[in-house]
């Protein structure tokens, strides 16, 4: 594996990490400029939370977002959400997404999470076994309501 660096984004991450999201999903609203700056600096006061981007040089080749979710129960440790999970397609294969995904696990543990979620609706057998070997287990059962369609497969 090449050198992956991950790391917390940041402003001067947008642009390549724009174009990432392409790669999650071709069809979906780009996110303009100045929206995701608000949006990205509104995440990083979120204690533990972050979009994670792991790099390979200055070319962005994944990415997830991490939500460190404050939490009432379990003696008020709180839990992560990881959404937005995606690896160029040139570079899929590589280990990269295992590493970002092993990366934010690392994160919610050091913010004290006592679990980290994430859900797909892919039903790929390769994205599920993916997740799998990522150390993710199919041990819940999710629903959702949405305002956006679902994207195809």
């Amino acid at each position: 594996m090449s050198t992956l660096v991950v790391r917390p984004a940041d402003r001067s991450d947008l642009p390549r990490l724009l174009d990432l999201y392409v790669h999650l999903d071709p069809d979906d609203a780009r996110c303009q400029p100045e929206e995701a700056a608000a949006i990205l600096d509104r995440l990083s006061r979120l204690e533990g939370s972050a979009v994670l981007v792991g790099a390979v040089g200055d070319r962005l080749v994944t990415t997830c977002t991490l939500v460190v979710i404050p939490n009432l129960t379990r003696g008020g440790q709180p839990y992560a959400l990881i959404e937005n999970v995606v690896t160029h397609a040139d570079h899929r294969g590589a280990g990269f997404g295992r590493a970002i995904l092993g990366a934010a696990v690392e994160r919610a543990w050091a913010a004290g999470c006592y679990k980290v979620m994430l859900m797909t609706g892919l039903r790929k057998p390769s994205t599920l076994a993916f997740y799998e070997a990522a150390g993710f287990a199919p041990s819940k059962t999710g629903f959702q309501v949405r305002r956006i369609a679902v994207r195809p497969e």
